[in-house]
C-alpha cells in the first residue's frame, strides 16, 4: 500500500468554512476507482502547530496515487482546495 497524507490550513477558520472543505474532500470517496480509503479530520486542538484539517488516503501504489493526481475529480477538488487554502503540508510513504 502506499499513504498520501496531506495537512491544510485555511484562510478562512470559521465552523463552515472547515466542515465545506471537509465534505468536499471527503466527497471524493468512491468517484476515484483506486483510491482504496480516505478519511478527513477536522483539527480540534487549534495549538500553535496544528493544521486545520488533514486528509489520509491509502493506494495500491506509488503509481496509483500519481494516477489519482490527475483524475477528473481530483483536480477539480484540489481546485477548490487551492483557493480556500493558506498552505499544506504532505507524506507520502510505502506502508503495509
Amino acid at each position: 500500500m502506499f499513504t498520501h497524507i496531506v495537512f491544510f490550513k485555511l484562510i478562512d477558520k470559521s465552523p463552515g468554512s472547515l466542515e465545506k472543505a471537509r465534505q468536499v474532500l471527503a466527497d471524493m470517496e468512491g468517484k476515484i476507482p483506486f483510491l482504496r480509503y480516505i478519511e478527513v479530520g477536522i483539527d480540534v486542538l487549534h495549538s500553535e502547530r496544528s493544521y486545520d484539517l488533514a486528509l489520509v488516503t491509502k493506494f495500491d501504489s506509488l503509481e496509483d496515487m500519481q494516477a489519482y493526481q490527475v483524475h477528473p475529480v481530483h483536480v477539480e477538488v484540489a481546485k477548490y482546495m487551492r483557493s480556500v487554502m493558506e498552505s499544506a503540508a504532505a507524506v507520502d510513504y510505502n506502508s503495509k
